[in-house]
């Protein structure tokens, strides 16, 4: 790989009102960016971090939003600005290493049909395990769940080097995402119903629809702080989730049908209920509120006869009742 493919690359940082992660992460980021051209967009931050970077990095573009556009519409907006033959769309919590762009950059150098591609993801708080946000690379199951190799549901493996390789996945995360502009712009970015969360999930999806790899090379490692935005137990959290993965679903209904998913979400309810999650449960329900008011602003896509790296059986029958609590323990025949 040559210098001039990284020199085409744009590493973009979204940050909302994250000025102490900026601080604290950005000056590794100028480190080991290999000379990439590096964008904060801020989505309308009340923290002073825009001025911050400005005054204190002005190597570093900055565009600011009005607005909080959340993750989604307020990449939109800032990569029509862009110009490169790769973004690196990046979490202002997130720490990276020494070479970590330079063996995802090869590989998507090396075949043009792969869209989207991230690194190992590590957790900040515990280095030697996978971090909840995209781990090993992501998959999902015949109901729509997502999960991860080093990660499915609140079970998180320990890294011993089990997936430093390279292989195609279902999605890929948004924390650490390396987007070819070309794809990006040509499944035309992110769904904006979706503000924030599953809106990597949905995109990885339609690139799939149109012929697209998605990829996860292991050979590459960051660090993730996440739940700095919205904490992982916020009841808003919980609503986003629901209510997006309600929205992809339907938006591709070969996968799974509107009626099992609503029977799904309300026993996620009852349990919530049930463990004293009352905000959370009253989320879920908020979900299904919100999935049926905006559904028809749904696009919905058109239909693939073959999704790569489905899981063909039920990661939630899995998980609780046979107790398959790591990826290597599924059978590896059940992935299409």
């Amino acid at each position: 790989m040559s210098n001039d493919n990284l020199l085409n690359l744009a590493i973009v940082v979204l940050n909302y009102n994250g000025l102490t992660l900026l601080k604290k992460y950005l000056p590794t980021l100028l480190r080991y960016s290999d000379g990439c051209k590096i964008v904060l967009v801020d989505n309308a931050s009340t923290d002073g971090s825009a001025a911050y970077i400005q005054h204190q990095f002005p190597e570093i573009s900055c565009i600011v939003h009005h607005a909080n556009y959340g993750v989604a519409k307020g990449y939109n907006l800032a990569l029509k600005q862009i110009d490169a033959t790769y973004y690196v769309l990046l979490n202002n919590d997130l720490l990276v290493t020494a070479h970590w762009l330079k063996d995802m950059v090869s590989l998507m150098e090396q075949d043009p049909s792969i869209a989207l591609c991230q690194p190992k993801i590590l957790s900040m708080q515990n280095p030697d395990y996978f971090d909840y946000a995209g781990a090993g690379g992501g998959f999902i199951d015949i109901d729509g769940y997502p999960f991860c190799r080093g990660r499915i549901f609140s079970s998180i493996e320990k890294d011993s080097g089990q997936y430093d390789d390279t292989r195609a996945v279902f999605w890929a995360s948004g924390a650490c995402l390396l987007v070819r502009s070309q794809a990006f712009h040509a499944l035309g970015g992110f769904d904006e119903l979706f503000f924030a969360h599953f809106e990597e999930i949905d995109l990885c999806l339609r690139a799939h629809v149109m012929g697209w790899k998605v990829y996860y090379c292991g050979t590459a490692k960051v660090y993730h702080l996440g739940g700095t935005t919205l904490s992982y137990a916020s009841p808003q959290k919980t609503y986003l989730n629901f209510r997006n993965r309600a929205l992809m679903l339907y938006k591709y209904k070969h996968i799974v049908g509107v009626p099992k998913r609503l029977f799904l979400d309300l026993l996620a309810a009852l349990k919530m209920l049930s463990i004293g999650k009352i905000l959370h449960a009253w989320a879920i329900c908020k979900a299904q509120i919100a999935f049926l008011r905006i559904k028809k602003k749904c696009k919905v896509a058109h239909h693939a006869s073959f999704l790569p790296n489905v899981y063909k059986r039920s990661i939630l029958l899995d998980f609780f009742v046979k107790k398959k609590k790591s990826f290597f323990k599924l059978p590896a025949n059940a992935f299409t």
